[in-house]
């Protein structure tokens, strides 16, 4: 398994395509938990150099959709309260 086959530039063109629209290509829950997976085989060691740098950019890959579902809801919550306006103030 090699990082730089076609599928894997056109996953990662899609990922660049899709955090430029907002929208990942897979869901906060998919993505954290392919994220606690690549962790686990990371940890376990036994993998070659080109292996563990494969799962380290995956690995950051996902953090980063991730990320973007949080920024989302958190974004999502604070115009919510902007419009219920200044309660409990």
């Amino acid at each position: 398994m090699t990082s730089q086959n076609p599928t894997d530039q056109t996953s990662a063109a899609q990922a660049a395509d899709d955090q430029t629209t907002g929208e990942p290509e897979i869901g906060y829950e998919q993505a954290r938990d392919e994220l606690v997976e690549v962790v686990r085989r990371l940890e376990s060691g036994g993998t070659s150099l080109a292996d563990t740098m494969a799962l380290w950019e995956r690995g950051e890959k996902l953090a980063a959709i991730c990320q973007t579902w949080l920024d989302g809801a958190r974004s999502r919550i604070d115009q919510a309260r902007r419009q219920s306006g200044p309660e409990g103030s």
